[in-house]
């Protein structure tokens, strides 16, 4: 995903294991975080940590577990992101320039077996909450915000793909807080795995599935 200076923001999970997850607090490794760069590979001078010897001068945030969307809003050019919580608290998060997202001291999920994560804390001092989380989890997929004409009622909607929900799950946004959730095609067999606005302002997504993965295009009704 590139800003609009040009930079590009590359997403890295931290491979759900007990060393990489310790990582995504740890500023001299790139797991759990999300680093910016050129497209040359040079860094950006104004990126958070450069010129600190402890940290690598590529992370832009840190603290995410697995991030698995990403998209810029279409007024403030803000860096928002979608990541897969454990058991409980997929989050919705404005990625901004030095901030940690907590992951693993704060969460709002569990263990996959069952069991507290660290102290059980969902909040701390000095990291950031999510915009919005969900408990269930609905394995979010890729997201956009909707900024076509060809459904007026969803202009500035944020639209998030369901893996685990087999869904398309739209958010009402008014500035930085989720007012509602709308969830759509419920009806779905397989998960969806992104959504992107098309040009004409159809709604594209793709659906994961090992032998009838597709592309289908959403309309408004004639």
């Amino acid at each position: 995903m590139f800003d609009r200076t040009g930079a590009l923001f590359v997403t890295l999970g931290e491979r759900s294991e007990m060393e990489g997850r310790m990582q995504s607090q740890q500023l001299n490794s790139l797991l759990g975080k999300v680093v910016r760069i050129l497209p040359d590979g040079k860094i950006p001078a104004d990126n958070p940590f450069v010129g600190r010897q402890d940290a690598r001068a590529e992370i832009w945030s840190f603290g995410h577990r697995n991030v698995q969307g990403a998209t810029l809003h279409p007024e403030t050019g803000a860096l928002w992101t979608i990541e897969h919580g454990p058991r409980g608290g997929d989050e919705l998060n404005i990625a901004l320039k030095g901030r940690d997202y907590g992951w693993p001291s704060i969460t709002y999920g569990i263990e996959y077996a069952g069991g507290a994560i660290g102290a059980a804390m969902t909040s701390k001092p000095g990291m950031q909450q999510p915009v919005y989380y969900w408990d269930p989890v609905i394995a979010p997929g890729g997201i956009a915000f909707y900024t076509g004409t060809l459904f007026p009622a969803w202009k500035k909607s944020l639209f998030v793909g369901g893996m685990g929900g087999k869904h398309i799950a739209r958010l009402t946004i008014d500035g930085e807080r989720v007012t509602g959730e709308e969830r759509l095609l419920e009806d779905m067999k397989e998960r969806i795995r992104d959504v992107v606005q098309g040009p004409e302002g159809a709604l594209y997504f793709i659906t994961d599935s090992e032998d009838n993965g597709q592309v289908m295009k959403l309309v408004p009704k004639k």
